[in-house]
């Protein structure tokens, strides 16, 4: 069993389907900045979990439902 697990999310979909949320849009409603928005929607930063959950509360969703984790 490997140690590495890898994070996606869900969050360019999810902003598709909120109206076509802005990235910006999505920043002011969880109190994120702009980048950090856009580098985790990249998969390049892995959100704290307080901002995990933020997310997730803007859309709506379970958490669950915007990140997924899968062991390498």
């Amino acid at each position: 069993m490997s140690d590495k697990l890898t994070i996606t999310n869900n969050i360019r979909k999810l902003r598709f389907f909120a109206n076509e949320m802005t990235q910006l849009e999505l920043a002011e409603k969880t109190g994120a900045s702009r980048s950090t928005i856009i580098a985790v929607e990249a998969g390049k930063y892995t959100p704290s979990l307080d901002l995990a959950f933020r997310i997730a509360a803007a859309f709506g969703v379970p958490i669950g439902e915007v990140f997924e984790s899968k062991a390498e």
